[in-house]
């Protein structure tokens, strides 16, 4: 029988992970189909719910990595599972802390007019990019997690 705390950190990784992929590539998308005419409303609901996301993912990463540390000592840093989880959080860190505070800057530079009909499109384009990107690496670094958590 496996330890609450195993557990745990299996319930964790699977809400993280499941997460990341659920609202960044199925609600996310569902939305801006169904508010195709707005685009703002959808853009503002996603990152309303990225920053959920985020901070589900700093609370997970908080857990497994005092896990890991306490289950393994110090051969936790050889291990794949220890640095997907810290460039997760790494990239969770900068994204809500880093990349949201420019992009949210750039919106309330524009106003009132749209972020995307002003001068400052392309710098958000090219930021929002940026959180693409490395919200993608997120996700894909998920999969270590779930094939190394033992």
């Amino acid at each position: 029988m496996k330890r609450w705390s195993d557990k745990l950190a299996l319930i964790l990784t699977t809400l993280w992970v499941g997460a990341l992929w659920s609202i960044g590539f199925i609600a996310v998308q569902v939305l801006f189909n169904v508010l195709q005419h707005d685009k703002q409303m959808a853009g503002m609901l996603a990152g309303h719910m990225f920053t959920v996301v985020s901070y589900v993912g700093i609370v997970c990463a908080a857990y497994l990595i005092v896990y890991r540390l306490l289950q393994a000592g110090f051969s936790a840093f050889k291990q794949g599972f220890f640095w997907a989880l810290l460039i997760m959080l790494l990239l969770t860190l900068a994204g809500e802390f880093g990349i949201q505070p420019i992009l949210a800057s750039l919106k309330a530079q524009a106003l009132p007019a749209d972020v995307m009909q002003s001068v400052f499109a392309s710098r958000f384009r090219a930021w929002h990019g940026v959180a693409s990107v490395a919200y993608l690496i997120e996700c894909l670094l998920g999969l270590v997690l779930i094939f190394k958590l033992r």
